[in-house]
C-alpha cells in the first residue's frame, strides 16, 4: 500500500489532496494528517493565503511515556518525518504532556478558524 501510495504521489503529487477535496465545498477545512511538503505546497497553491499550517510537536520523552517506541524505517520515513524541515508553520501546537497548556493553544486555533467564518 506504501508502495503504491509513493508512485501515485511521484506520478502526481496532488492526487490524494485533491481526492479530499473534490466535489465538496467547505468554508474551512482541517486536514488532520498531511505529511509531505507538496501536500502543503498543492493546498497553498489551491487555496492562496487562507491556508494555514498547525504542525503538532512533542518532545521524545513525552511521546515515550505515552508508549511510543522509534521503529528504524519506519519513524524516520518520509511518511513519518517530511515535514521536519519545513520552515515555518502557522502554528505549532506544543503537546508535551501538560493539558492545559494545550488547551490553551487550541482554544487560540479554534479563535482563529471561527473569526475567519
Amino acid at each position: 500500500m506504501i508502495r503504491w501510495g509513493e508512485e501515485k504521489r511521484q506520478a502526481d503529487p496532488g492526487f490524494f489532496c485533491r481526492k479530499i477535496v473534490e466535489g465538496v465545498s467547505q468554508p474551512v477545512w482541517l486536514v488532520s494528517d498531511t505529511r509531505r511538503v507538496s501536500d502543503i505546497q498543492w493546498f497553498r497553491e489551491a487555496y492562496g493565503a487562507v491556508t494555514q499550517t498547525v504542525r503538532v510537536v512533542a518532545t521524545e520523552q513525552s511521546r515515550q511515556q505515552r508508549g511510543w517506541v522509534f521503529t528504524p524505517g519506519v519513524d524516520d520515513a518520509e511518511s513519518e518525518c517530511g515535514l521536519d524541515n519545513v520552515g515555518a508553520f502557522d502554528w505549532v501546537i506544543e503537546n508535551h504532556g501538560d493539558e492545559q497548556r494545550l488547551e490553551e493553544q487550541l482554544e487560540h486555533l479554534i479563535e482563529f478558524v471561527r473569526s475567519r467564518l
